[in-house]
């Protein structure tokens, strides 16, 4: 019979992994083996991801940030050759888009993709299912967004996009930083946002903390995603720890709890308990 790892065990990687730390630094904290950290994770990812996929569901959300963010998978998209397509199965860019309610920071959908119209429709169209009513909503002003949002929401939405005005910095060029932003211009586009709402301030917040707390986003590291099925696990891992773990600094509970989706702040023992009951149907 295969080995078992122990409920404290598995906590034990849950609770590294949350917190940032990578898959390596996780093994010789608790003691085990970077295969079964990796395995441990894939496992509870997919028991975050089946949960939260039955659970965020009719959000009484007004107020939608959407955003992406950028990672990679094996190698960047200038390093990929076919040998390693055919070897790894998917190398490249990786766009996480992620969809946060602005009044309670829940994040109502995430999704792994191209940063083309096509992710970002299927992306916006699942956040559309979860939504109970009409809602403002706030992108970047990426141009996918101007086939998405129709094709996902028709015209039962008020949209607006938030165009960045960049400065031409020849020091930008040579450092690892974007061009000075020299501001902004609110573009409404379907409906009637509300300009004062126009904003994309929680999602960018956002990208940073999933920066900050899961390893392999870090730029200018090794700590990159080996295996799409891991940084898939570990982004809905990190959604489920913030939505339903992580107390607000500024609502004082966690985001779940403010949206209405759970009556407490759930610990990481209860957290692992979900690859039990996962495990429990399976059986």
């Amino acid at each position: 019979m295969a080995n078992v790892l122990s409920i404290a065990k598995q906590t034990a990687i849950i609770t590294a992994l949350v917190e940032g730390c990578s898959v390596r630094s996780t093994a010789r904290m608790t003691g085990l083996s970077k295969g079964a950290v990796l395995r441990t994770l894939v496992k509870v990812g997919k028991a975050c991801q089946e949960y939260q996929d039955a659970t965020i569901r009719n959000v009484p959300a007004k107020r939608v940030q959407v955003d992406e963010i950028w990672s990679f998978c094996y190698a960047k998209q200038k390093n990929v050759t076919q040998e390693i397509w055919d070897r790894v199965g998917y190398a490249g860019d990786v766009w996480t888009f992620t969809a946060i309610d602005a009044d309670t920071k829940l994040v109502i959908s995430w999704a792994v993709g191209r940063r083309d119209a096509g992710c970002a429709a299927d992306f916006l169209q699942d956040v559309a299912g979860r939504l109970a009513n009409r809602i403002q909503l706030t992108t970047d002003g990426h141009r996918m967004y101007l086939t998405a949002v129709p094709d996902a929401f028709g015209n039962r939405i008020d949209f607006a996009q938030l165009h960045k005005i960049y400065g031409n910095d020849p020091e930008g060029q040579t450092r690892y930083s974007p061009a000075q932003c020299l501001g902004t211009k609110r573009v409404e586009v379907i409906g009637n946002p509300k300009e004062e709402h126009i904003s994309t301030s929680y999602v960018e917040r956002q990208n940073l903390n999933m920066r900050m707390n899961m390893r392999r986003f870090t730029r200018l590291t090794n700590a990159f995603s080996k295996k799409l099925d891991n940084h898939i696990a570990m982004i809905a891992l990190f959604h489920m720890h913030f939505n339903f773990c992580r107390v607000h600094q500024t609502l004082r509970v966690t985001p779940a709890m403010e949206a209405g989706l759970s009556d407490h702040v759930w610990s990481l023992d209860e957290l692992t308990g979900l690859l039990h009951h996962q495990n429990a149907i399976a059986a």
